[in-house]
């Protein structure tokens, strides 16, 4: 099951919740931590769907509530940023021990701003992420600016922060103030991806620059144009996780080169799991994402099983034609099929309206190009339906099915 829920214990002694995200085959290429927005936890929708892209990368990630937050023991009214911090060096402490020392942090919002403090404490971590982070802790005094009065002379007060009641202690914002992020950025010499959208209303884009201008290099900016501070839009995750999977492969070195996918001995391995219809297809050597429109129910981030049959078909027809034009030496520039598959009668069934009288039908629309005259073209065409794909489909197929043991 994807995630794997867990338990560890901060230094102080509180059990914390978690969430591990693992690749389908078990074998990250490394392992990350990621460190959710200020009152949210490892729950939040875009935590969810960034961490389980990300595992859909090849790696793995674990997010887990901060003290006092979602599962976590703990009063969130005791907590602080520091504290915040200190978890996740207890987290990697956790990984560590348990799977493997993580090389790369990922923190959102606040999280973002605790992932830059704690790397610098953390030498194994090669890379951090940050996503709409502020360049000042202290910025988030202004989700409770009306309260600051009350805070300043009771020591706390309760506000309601996203629709969710907490108490803020003066402590907590005293901490906040303490920690200038600039000061000591210079010094991190860690490769930085700094991610922000310009229509941040809660933590605007100049924080983003003050980062990037207060960092050493490696550093590198992305701009979620349109997206919103807490990443609302599932499309938005996508591209986050896409670009952090793809940024890490050049600043997170790994020790030694991905194994063979373990897909058990078989051909193909397909896991799905998690809320939707998200599914992960292996082969040894190759991972691709399956999955159902949104008008069903699906995230819509891969083709459907019908699209994926066909995408095999098409395929399997265009390296056909291209070994066989190969083998005759003629000029076959491209090959572009287009397919489409739907149900119809028999067009000798007694009983049209019974189901068993459909059949399934594909349709295949060949586009060839290259210097071939009408004789080579009809002879390619006649190639078409003999690429095993084809044969295949036109073969008697029997389907063993069992439960694995």
């Amino acid at each position: 099951m994807n995630p794997k829920r867990l338990k560890f214990k901060n230094r102080s002694g509180l059990e914390l919740a978690a969430h591990l995200y693992l690749p389908a085959d078990q074998k990250p290429s490394f392992f990350a931590l990621f460190a959710h927005c200020f009152t949210c936890s490892k729950n939040f929708s875009a935590v969810t769907r960034i961490c389980t892209a990300l595992s859909q990368n090849g790696i793995a990630v674990l997010s887990f509530d901060f003290t006092g937050l979602g599962m976590s023991e703990g009063e969130f009214a005791e907590s602080s940023f520091s504290g915040n911090v200190s978890d996740l060096l207890d987290a990697a402490d956790f990984l560590t021990k348990e799977y493997q020392t993580p090389k790369m942090l990922i923190g959102h919002s606040l999280g973002g701003a605790a992932v830059l403090y704690a790397a610098a404490e953390m030498k194994e971590v090669k890379a951090v992420v940050t996503i709409g982070a502020p360049a000042f802790p202290g910025h988030i005094r202004h989700l409770f600016m009306d309260s600051i009065d009350e805070i300043e002379k009771s020591g706390s007060a309760k506000v309601t922060i996203g629709g969710r009641p907490f108490n803020i202690s003066k402590s907590f914002v005293d901490d906040l103030e303490q920690k200038p992020l600039a000061t000591f950025l210079k010094k991190l010499r860690k490769s930085l991806l700094i991610m922000h959208s310009p229509q941040d209303e809660i933590v605007g884009v100049e924080n983003a620059a003050e980062i990037y201008n207060a960092a050493m290099h490696p550093k590198s900016f992305i701009s979620l144009d349109g997206a919103t501070h807490l990443v609302s839009n599932p499309k938005d995750s996508e591209y986050i996780a896409e670009v952090i999977g793809s940024w890490s492969k050049r600043y997170v070195v790994v020790d030694e080169e991905k194994p063979v996918n373990d897909t058990r001995g078989n051909q193909v391995f397909v896991r799905l799991s998690g809320e939707k219809y998200t599914t992960e297809v292996m082969t040894p050597n190759h991972h691709l994402i399956a999955d159902e429109p949104t008008e069903v129910g699906g995230a819509d981030l891969g083709p459907n099983p019908y699209d994926l049959l066909m995408a095999s078909l098409g395929s399997c027809t265009a390296m056909t034609l291209k070994m066989y034009a190969e083998r005759k030496k003629w000029p076959l520039e491209q090959v572009s099929v287009f397919l489409n598959h739907e149900k119809v009668h028999l067009a000798d069934s007694e009983n049209p309206e019974n189901s068993s009288a459909k059949v399934s039908q594909f349709t295949r629309i060949i586009e060839i190009e290259g210097d071939l005259d009408a004789e080579q073209r009809q002879r390619l065409l006649e190639i078409s339906n003999k690429c095993p794909v084809h044969k295949t489909l036109q073969e008697e197929i029997v389907i063993q099915t069992m439960l694995a043991k």
